[in-house]
């Protein structure tokens, strides 16, 4: 059997409220779909992290590439599309161009054996994975704190039991509002932080200092992943683990992150780091330099599927025999896109997500919705 055919779709949904982070701000919701679809009519479908026409046309230049071949060859597939950029896009949007097609091809190929992407990954270490709400991003308000503290109760009362905010705003001010979101929800609930890349490393360290009795979970993207250096100094003068790596690409990358010490806790992004393939590699990686990996994950079902069988079968270090949970990323913030284009929908229960057992990835695209969501242009 051979791959007939790759389809791209550019999904778009404007917001009901615009929202923004440290870095700019969103209007709209805009995710570049892939489907890869077999001989006898089977299909897999993957998504790429980035400026979603941007991976249209990364997706479509690499086509020609994986038409042709056997769906069930995805390494050699992924291996022939990544000598084929690795001249001129070592990092970036092409980078998540490969991932996209990459995720398909492990959905597809998990359709054709019967199996669950986890099974094809190694095997499942949990059936079920703990997962952190990804929200309170600013939007313009009278009281931002309120907001913030008013969002924060409300994932609480979803039953999360990890919650993640944006700062990155200036030091008083994420200061202040870490504080009143940390009153708020109590001492129960994991609270974590994410600049991204938003301050210096002095700012990030005088910033870090002051929340560090809030029991603050992880401090995601302090500095620029530019600077490595930045993050291997605020890592040895904090106490709250440092995470990074949302920005990073391919396992060459990691390497730069992991060798030198930047993080304790890693993060890449399955839609833009390589897909499955390479980030399996990238957690063997981590694994080595006893470096957990808590993936990003901010797209639809399909980029939330694959993390959740990612992290089903990542092992955690050290081990031990009572081990911490992995933990995935779920973004709570506005998107009917995440909301609607799959099926089945992904129940929250004590905290935690099933890992889907159907073959493949065990989502669908939902016809209907692709087509209202489906730009034409």
């Amino acid at each position: 059997m051979q791959i007939e055919r790759i389809e791209t779709y550019v999904v778009e949904q404007a917001l009901d409220t615009p929202f923004y982070f440290s870095q700019f701000e969103f209007q709209s919701r805009q995710i570049c779909l892939v489907k890869v679809i077999a001989g006898d009519g089977s299909y897999g479908w993957g998504e790429g992290y980035g400026p979603a026409t941007v991976v249209k046309a990364g997706v479509e230049f690499l086509a020609p590439l994986v038409v042709g071949e056997d769906p069930l060859q995805v390494e050699a597939i992924w291996s022939k599309m990544h000598l084929r950029a690795l001249d001129y896009a070592r990092r970036g949007v092409l980078v998540a161009a490969i991932s996209a097609i990459d995720i398909a091809l492990w959905d597809l190929r998990g359709k054709l054996l019967g199996q669950p992407v986890s099974t094809l990954l190694g095997g499942r270490r949990r059936e079920q994975v703990m997962v952190y709400a990804t929200g309170m991003y600013f939007t313009e308000t009278d009281d931002l704190t309120g907001k913030l503290v008013d969002e924060a109760r409300l994932y609480v009362s979803q039953g999360f039991r990890a919650l993640k905010m944006k700062v990155g705003l200036g030091v008083d001010t994420d200061v202040k509002h870490v504080r009143a979101v940390r009153t708020a929800i109590g001492s129960d609930v994991q609270l974590m932080v994410d600049a991204n890349h938003a301050y210096s490393l002095s700012e990030a360290l005088s910033f870090a200092r002051q929340i560090e009795e809030l029991d603050i979970s992880f401090f995601e993207e302090p500095v620029s992943p530019e600077d490595y250096e930045g993050y291997r100094e605020l890592r040895r003068r904090i106490s709250i683990p440092v995470a990074g790596g949302e920005c990073e690409y391919l396992l060459a990358g990691f390497r730069h992150l992991l060798s030198r010490r930047c993080v304790d806790i890693a993060q890449p992004d399955i839609c833009g780091a390589g897909g499955l393939t390479e980030t399996k590699r990238i957690a063997a990686l981590a694994t080595a330099f006893q470096t957990n990996v808590i993936p990003h994950s901010w797209g639809t079902g399909i980029a939330f599927a694959a993390g959740l069988h990612l992290v089903s079968a990542l092992d955690i270090v050290p081990g031990r025999l009572r081990m911490p949970e992995a933990m995935l990323e779920m973004d709570r913030s506005e998107s009917a896109l995440r909301e609607n284009l799959t099926q089945p929908k992904f129940a929250l229960e004590n905290g935690r997500v099933a890992v889907p057992d159907l073959p493949g990835l065990g989502v669908d695209v939902d016809p209907d919705y692709l087509a209202e969501y489906a730009r034409t242009d």
